[in-house]
């Protein structure tokens, strides 16, 4: 059965490698179910899935909101491992990075 949380993560598995989302882009593709908050929700519930890159979900500015459910650098680690160069817990290049999924997907 699926729960609320499984088209959240179905999103989220496609974000390419080197790429970066938003929460409200993914709720916004998502057709807002729940909103951002939502999609936060799912990213902490998600930490012990290693097929769910959940450390390729920040918020709309580009800044590591999600790191406290990764321990204190690991979400930084992980990002860095694809190329992402991050600075004071804030993605560069963020906009360059940024893929929405209401673009990328439709």
């Amino acid at each position: 059965m699926k729960n609320a949380f499984d088209d959240i993560y179905e999103v989220v598995r496609l974000i390419p490698h080197g790429r970066v989302s938003s929460y409200g882009a993914i709720a916004e593709y998502l057709g807002g179910k729940g909103g951002a908050r939502m999609v936060g929700w799912a990213m902490n519930a998600s930490h012990n899935d290693d097929t769910i890159p959940a450390h390729r979900v920040v918020n709309r500015n580009g800044v590591l909101t999600g790191k406290a459910f990764f321990g204190e650098n690991r979400m930084q680690e992980l990002l860095e491992n694809e190329g992402i160069i991050v600075k004071n817990d804030k993605i560069q290049n963020f906009k360059e990075l940024f893929w929405s999924p209401t673009k990328e997907l439709l």
